[in-house]
This record gives structure tokens, sequence and C-alpha cells, in this order.
């Protein structure tokens, strides 16, 4: 049996075959664990007739808890770390814009405020071969900045770091070394 299910906000949506019919449920989420609402649309549907083997169970969860929390942009305070020099390219956005010479567009404010955006001197080129490795006291000057920031949580996110973990990594190690 193919189950798919949202949770989110309000409502768990599930879709679900079988027996070759498409079947629909909807019922109120549970918004302080979310995993109850999908246990309890397991349980009904599983206890359907043409009761199915829970071994034999194709199961895809989504939820849109996260999405909306970040549409209407009630999450904690974040910092961003990544490569000095970009802080500014999320705000920066695209070329390919509604009104591409309009320099009055409004535009939606950041995600993460200018003030909780810090550049680490380290580089990778586009194969991830090490170009700058951050120094000890550049790690210890970010991670200083992110916590007084009064941030909540931190997103790194540096250049090519798909071909080269290595400096994701030791950031991602000092933050919450230093009691973040």
């Amino acid at each position: 049996m193919r189950i798919a299910i949202d949770t989110g906000g309000t409502f768990t949506d599930c879709v679900f075959v079988r027996n070759g019919r498409l079947e629909i449920l909807k019922l109120p989420s549970t918004p302080r664990n979310p995993a109850d609402a999908i246990a309890l649309a397991l349980e009904k549907i599983l206890a359907g007739k043409g009761r199915t083997d829970p071994a034999g169970l194709d199961l895809v969860c989504g939820t849109t808890v996260g999405t909306n929390a970040l549409l209407e942009r009630r999450g904690g305070r974040v910092a961003l770390v990544t490569t000095a020099g970009f802080e500014d390219v999320l705000e920066i956005g695209r070329q390919a814009r509604p009104r591409l010479y309009d320099l009055l567009v409004k535009k939606a404010e950041p995600l993460v405020p200018q003030a909780r955006r810090f550049g680490l001197a380290e580089r990778l080129d586009f194969e991830g071969r090490v170009l700058l490795s951050p120094e000890r006291r550049e790690i210890v000057r970010v991670v200083r900045a992110v916590a007084r920031s009064g941030a909540q949580s931190v997103a790194v996110w540096l250049l090519f770091c798909f071909g080269n973990h290595k400096h994701e990594r030791v950031i991602s190690r000092a933050v919450p070394a230093a009691g973040f």
C-alpha cells in the first residue's frame, strides 16, 4: 500500500492507494507533536477495510510546518556564516526579477538580517580544493560574533562546500563547542 502524508499546522492530509483505488483522509494536526497525527492517520488507514500488512507499506511524509514558518517569518533568530565576501548574496538575489531595471523596486526583507550574517575568511575552488584555510583566530572571531548576535540557531553556507566539507565541519564544530 502506498501512503503520502502531509502534516501541517491545522490539518494532516493523507492520500493513499488501497486495492487500486485512490482514497483521502484528513485529520486535525497535533502541532506539539506532529508524529501523533501521523500515527493516528496510519492507524485509521490500516484499520480500514482491505487491511494491508504494514511490512509492505510504501510511506512518504512531508510537512508544511517549516514552510509556513518561513513564509510567515515566525521562526527563530538565525545567524548565517558564509564565505567572506559573500554575506549578502542571498539578499541581493538573482538577476531574473520582475522589473530588471527598476531601481526603486521594493524587495522582501532578507530572512537573515545583515547584522547576523558573518563572513569566514576561507575559500575553496569549484572542485573543492583549498585556496585559503580559516585560521584559528578567524574561527574564534566568527564564533564570538555569532554568540554576540543573539541568534538562536546558526546556518553555515560556504562556497563549494559540496566539493569539500572540511571548512564547514570546522566551523560547525566550533559553534556548539563555544556553548552556543
